[in-house]
């Protein structure tokens, strides 16, 4: 059974990790891409923050190392180099992979030196300083008027502060900016919440700290409160990250069944054409199936070309605008007559099979191939088909009349 404090590292990691699988095939086969190679460091120096930091494994590194407390250093440099990640994402994302400037080759060298000499004055900071007491969950407030550990224990959470205030602001900022995708809109609000989220673990620790150079104690702050705000930030910009992908994965494969779906009326009128199913089997992908219909549909409105009436269709446009349709729709529905006029015409000729050089002699049906979504969607309204044959009917009638 886990305790409160122990899911406040595993979950996060669970989360983090399933973002990571997600776009670890991306990141190998571009691994060039320094966005995704961005992405990648990211995710993973966030895994193994919670991996490290949480108590049971503290023990075990301690005691493999033989050395008091020096997961904290440990636990720190990881936690730096995600802030570091944070900002070069951001760097990346924002500018462009192609971005070669001045400006963005300065930012990087500028995150990498920083963050990377705070690693080394976090080390350095430990080895002066007097840890022999192994705290597994409190060490912050224990040691937090032990000299040299008290500026560690500063240290890092200004390193993660600062991290933490420039990513939350710089994504805010982007959220605004029109152009964006929705899904990755929606991955950013989640990325935005989740570092501003973080902040919340800063002041906790903050707040904490304080209150032992006050003579107070709330290292409660620390322990719990701090641990279930890194828990809920983590998981935010996990889900952050997988929004985007996963969102744009299923938006891909309900567009495909919708499409094929709608595709249904148009498909049963052309087998009344050609007589035939479409070729079918049990695990075509979705595309292959959708593929198929369209191909399908194709073919025996080929078949049907020398049957179309342009002018028949010309009326019905012209009826259907003048019952109220808009121009897209009418041209739909005029499509749509046309197509049954022209199937009643076929089904009433003498010799319905027809041969290739027929086919050439037909109307341009590049247009009508090009709207067959439109076209089978009106076919479920037959009504309206019936109104703008109804209409469009008129004037031939008046003028054999």
């Amino acid at each position: 059974m886990f305790s409160g404090l122990s899911i406040s590292f595993w979950l996060p990691t669970v989360v983090l990790t399933v973002a990571l699988a997600i776009k670890l095939p991306g990141i190998i086969k571009t691994w060039r891409d320094p966005l995704l190679r961005a992405v990648g460091g990211l995710l993973l120096f966030a895994c193994a923050v919670f991996v490290f930091a949480a108590p049971n494994t503290i023990a075990w590194v301690n005691r493999t190392t033989g050395v008091p407390n020096i997961s904290a250093p440990w636990v720190y440099s990881l936690l730096t180099a995600l802030c570091a990640s944070w900002l070069l994402l951001i760097i990346a994302w924002r500018n462009g992979i192609s971005d070669r400037s001045s400006v963005t080759r300065r930012a990087i060298r500028w995150v990498v030196s920083v963050y990377a000499a705070v690693v080394i004055a976090l080390w350095a900071l430990f080895a002066a300083a007097d840890v022999p007491v192994e705290r597994l969950r409190d060490l912050d407030t224990y040691y937090a008027n032990t000299p040299f550990m008290r500026e560690e224990i500063v240290l890092y959470l200004l390193a993660h502060a600062v991290a933490c205030s420039i990513t939350a602001r710089l994504i805010w900022n982007w959220i605004r900016t029109d152009g964006l995708d929705a899904w990755l809109r929606w991955g950013l609000r989640f990325l935005g919440m989740g570092y501003a989220t973080n902040l919340l673990f800063d002041a906790s620790k903050f707040t904490a700290v304080i209150a032992r150079w006050t003579g107070h104690d709330m290292d409660w702050l620390s322990t719990y409160l701090a641990a279930s705000a890194a828990c809920v930030s983590a998981t935010l910009v996990a889900v952050g990250f997988i929004i985007p992908h996963a969102g744009q994965y299923l938006s891909e494969r309900w567009y495909v069944r919708v499409s094929h779906w709608r595709l249904r009326p148009l498909y049963l009128l052309m087998r009344t054409v050609t007589g035939n199913r479409e070729p079918f089997a049990l695990r075509s992908t979705g595309e292959l199936r959708l593929i198929r219909r369209e191909t399908f549909i194709r073919d025996a409105l080929l078949q049907l070309s020398r049957h179309l009436d342009q002018g028949l269709r010309a009326r019905s446009y012209d009826a259907a605008l003048a019952l109220g349709f808009r121009p897209g729709r009418a041209e739909a529905l005029a499509a749509a007559v046309t197509i049954l006029d022209a199937v009643e015409t076929r089904k009433q000729a003498e010799s319905p099979d027809i041969d290739p050089a027929a086919d050439s002699s037909g109307p341009d049906t590049t247009h009508l191939l090009q709207r067959i979504q439109e076209v089978s969607r009106v076919l479920r309204h037959p009504d309206d088909i019936e109104a703008v044959r109804a209409r469009a009917a008129v004037p031939a009638e008046s003028a054999r009349a």
